[in-house]
């Protein structure tokens, strides 16, 4: 299972995600993603840990508190609707441009 953090701030860096869900148990993972075109932090991270039952604790706990100066909010992630699961696109071609020879 992952964990979806919604509503993040912007100062949180993955130290911070990793030291808040270890309370909880080991964490195997946390990602912060950023915006293709801007480098930016977009204001959500995924969190992995090693045990189902210490996943659930921190969504338990962690949910609609406030973190850095924001009200979180911590959930089971779940895919994109619509998702192509290959990471392409999103309906902007394939990243050809045409004829190029």
């Amino acid at each position: 299972m992952t964990i979806y953090i919604g509503n993040l701030s912007f100062q949180a860096e993955q130290e911070d995600l990793v030291d808040l869900f270890s309370q909880y148990g080991e964490v195997k993972k946390a990602s912060l993603p950023l915006d293709r075109e801007t480098g930016r932090k977009r204001g959500f991270a995924f969190v992995e840990m090693n045990q189902d039952a210490d996943e659930q604790k921190a969504i338990d706990d962690l949910q609609d508190v406030e973190w850095m100066g924001r009200m979180i909010r911590v959930n089971k992630a779940t895919p994109r609707e619509g998702s192509r699961g290959g990471g392409g696109r999103g309906g902007y071609g394939d990243g050809g441009g045409g004829n190029r020879w």
